[in-house]
């Protein structure tokens, strides 16, 4: 136990409280059992520790641990779970707890067997926290941390304070609301550097000609060690699974034929189906339909793209800006929680009822001008004025 608390102190000595992401405000900390998923990088464990320093700052009440930590090569999660529960500990915080054997069970014991005791965790957004030997579904509660929006990236590399914004409200102030903040910043230049390099807060300490190559570890990490976990795949399906991927770099985003990629992979096409939903619940990916088409284990996604602007960049040799725009517009409304499918009028339909056109400062109203709610998500403005809209201002949604 002493060797954990010195750990811990080590950790919590690196932990500023200077700037916190956005959900830690909204962390359901009344749970008695919380998971916290999320791709590796964007803070899930910062929140964790900040949350711990804050509500426990003197007394020891709550231990933080790793899930591959020594330690448990000879100790068990729910031994250590009641020696802090007899040590009168109310929290116990457990970090990628996929890395742990039979975690499931062993919480489902700690859950049930230390009924005053807290257990948050972490995990990849990779795993499926209610697939496993025990039943978690009516102990658990999981809140999903997207990577850094526009907004948050501004406030931890500018060090503002702006707050977040409502979808009814960008479409119907978004003039006001873009002159205001343009009286504090000129968003564009630091609109470009965000694609590139600032949906993940590591970025701050990096240089941008060394930030691709850390994406691409995050992503071998994710795909041999974190599906590996999730998925139990063997060498040979991460390296199928790698090469699809491939296929998806050159040419995201696209409207996938399954049985080309298939045959030109080797796979069946149900394999192919299966590894995409894996790519995507790991958040690497993001799979989008048109409006009224579910989106089924084994159904054909209508368009592919990558789940956030930065791992186009460090992906794509050559980089298509309209896409980037796109990939953005789509990661941004859905980390908002808005519902988002392609639009068989314009490009996107948002929430059932608002069409939206992407693009450059130059597109037009010609595709949707007589169509009721619609809007242009325009890139390279400033401010906006009637239904164009600065695509930078999406950023703020959350």
């Amino acid at each position: 136990m002493e060797e954990l608390l010195n750990f811990q102190a080590n950790i919590l000595n690196q932990i500023s409280d200077n700037w916190s992401r956005y959900l830690l405000k909204d962390l359901m900390v009344n749970e008695r059992l919380l998971g916290l998923k999320g791709l590796r990088g964007v803070g899930k464990t910062t929140i964790l520790l900040q949350y711990m320093a804050y509500q426990y700052p003197e007394k020891p009440k709550a231990l933080y641990v790793t899930a591959d930590h020594p330690y448990f090569y000879t100790n068990s999660l729910f031994n250590l779970a009641g020696i802090w529960y007899a040590n009168e500990g109310k929290l116990l915080l457990i970090d990628e707890v996929h890395k742990y054997p039979n975690w499931s069970r062993e919480l489902k014991l700690i859950y049930d067997g230390f009924p005053s005791l807290q257990v948050f965790f972490t995990s990849s957004s990779a795993l499926d926290l209610y697939r496993g030997e025990s039943d978690l579904s009516r102990r658990l509660a999981v809140q999903d941390l997207e990577g850094m929006s526009f907004r948050e990236y501004l406030n931890f590399t500018q060090k503002f304070g702006f707050e977040k914004i409502s979808l009814e409200d960008v479409l119907i102030n978004h003039q006001e609301i873009a002159a205001e903040i343009s009286k504090k910043i000129h968003p564009l230049p630091y609109f470009k550097t965000y694609l590139k390099n600032g949906y993940f807060p590591f970025a701050a300490n990096l240089s941008p000609e060394s930030f691709p190559s850390r994406i691409i570890q995050i992503l071998n990490t994710v795909l041999e060690t974190d599906l590996s976990f999730a998925q139990d795949y063997s060498a040979g399906n991460v390296a199928k699974i790698k090469r699809l991927l491939g296929v998806i770099a050159a040419s995201a985003p696209f409207e996938p034929n399954i049985s080309k990629i298939a045959e030109k992979l080797g796979l069946g096409r149900n394999t192919v189906y299966l590894f995409l939903h894996h790519l995507q619940d790991a958040k690497i990916i993001r799979m989008i339909n048109m409006t009224g088409k579910s989106m089924g284990s084994l159904q054909k996604p209508d368009k592919i793209y990558f789940e956030n602007p930065n791992f186009t960049y460090a992906l794509q040799a050559e980089v298509n800006v309209g896409a980037v725009r796109e990939t953005f517009f789509i990661n941004q409304i859905s980390n908002s929680g808005s519902d988002i499918s392609l639009s068989k009028d314009g490009d996107f339909l948002v929430e059932g009822k608002y069409i939206f056109e992407v693009g450059g400062k130059n597109k037009g109203f010609e595709q949707i001008k007589d169509l009721e709610n619609s809007h242009l998500a325009l890139d390279e403005i400033e401010i906006g004025f009637g239904k164009k809209i600065p695509l930078w201002l999406f950023g703020f949604l959350y």
